[in-house]
């Protein structure tokens, strides 16, 4: 599903060099559940955006599905994001004075599709993301944070993507809900998605199957829990 071959990642400002990636490399298998944990500055925000084709290598190989991602030009990466990775953010980002429902539906806004297609596919999403059916007509504002968190987590479900790519996805919870919230991750990979969680927190990491430790821009460590 993923492999990473020696990534370096560096940064220039002016004369000032910073080397963010130092050579990491790993395979995610289809299935897995797998984060990524380091403090902050370790290099796992640089190494998140280049596995979500948000940014590229300065050297070395990145493949997703067996396609090499320096090959593609910006509307090709643009189109990956859309259909093969599910983003799912420690701000939610959803829209506050809109329902949970066009809050799902909005990635299907371009997409070939009705509005009682997207409608049907955004009411499915949500009941598979775990999401209180009394709550979808609700503006999102009105829900506690785990119910936004899961409402993020069924938008990013919506295109039915190979991976679902978690940035720091309990960053803005208390405990309990952060559990809740990774069970419901945990319960999602039973089902088969393959789940790639950044975090700096080692209690969260470890509701994943398998953490890969990064520090200084290197994988310090990768084990199973």
């Amino acid at each position: 599903m993923i492999e990473c071959k020696d990534l370096v990642k560096i940064y220039r400002n002016g004369d000032v060099e910073t080397q963010a990636l130092k050579g990491v490399s790993f395979e995610i298998e289809d299935g897995e559940f797998v984060a990524i944990i380091g403090p902050s500055g370790s290099g796992k925000s640089t190494l998140m955006h280049i596995i979500g084709a948000l940014d590229t290598p300065t050297s070395g190989s990145y493949i997703l599905g067996g396609q090499e991602m320096s090959s593609l030009d910006d509307n090709e990466l643009s189109d990956i994001r859309r259909t093969k990775i599910g983003f799912v953010f420690q701000s939610f980002n959803l829209l506050p004075r809109t329902t949970v429902l066009r809050n799902v539906m909005l990635p299907l806004l371009y997409s070939n599709t009705s509005e009682k297609e997207r409608e049907q596919r955004a009411l499915e999403s949500l009941k598979y993301a775990g999401m209180d059916e009394s709550k979808v007509y609700n503006l999102s504002n009105q829900l506690s944070g785990g119910q936004m968190q899961r409402v993020a987590i069924a938008r990013a479900l919506i295109n039915n993507p190979s991976i679902i790519l978690a940035d720091e996805p309990t960053g803005n919870l208390d405990t309990k809900t952060s559990h809740i919230v990774m069970k419901t991750f945990q319960e999602l990979n039973a089902k088969g998605h393959t789940i790639v969680l950044i975090t700096h927190e080692e209690e969260i990491a470890n509701f994943a199957s398998r953490v890969i430790s990064i520090r200084d821009g290197v994988v310090e460590s990768d084990r199973k829990t």
